[in-house]
């Protein structure tokens, strides 16, 4: 579990990330990365999951594995920055899928900055 600190909340700051962010994209996951000036307290991250995905346990089940793998990542963003995920199919791995985004989307800042 993430500390309350960072996570996204808000259906506005989805909203934000999700069409103003970078983005990544891989199979079967999104990765979209806002980087703001106006965020004290360290990178917030979200999820997104639909129903498309699979039944509530396979959703739940995804969440806790894309918690897990991303939770050691936030170190490597920027402290002003807003995390979301979208998964768009239901892989039984998500690890190498979700650091090649992380890679993708660090770069990305690099050349945006």
């Amino acid at each position: 579990m993430l500390p309350a600190a960072n996570r996204l909340r808000t259906g506005r700051d989805f909203a934000r990330t999700t069409k103003t962010g970078v983005r990544a994209t891989s199979p079967s996951l999104v990765l979209y990365v806002l980087a703001r000036a106006d965020l004290p307290t360290g990178p917030k991250f979200g999820l997104i999951v639909n129903k498309s995905v699979g039944g509530s346990v396979t959703r739940h089940r995804i969440s806790r594995q894309l918690r897990h793998l991303i939770s050691p990542e936030l170190a490597s963003f920027p402290t002003s920055s807003q995390i979301v995920i979208r998964v768009l199919k239901n892989r039984s791995q998500y690890s190498e899928e979700l650091s090649s985004l992380v890679n993708q989307v660090q770069k990305k800042l690099q050349v945006s900055s």
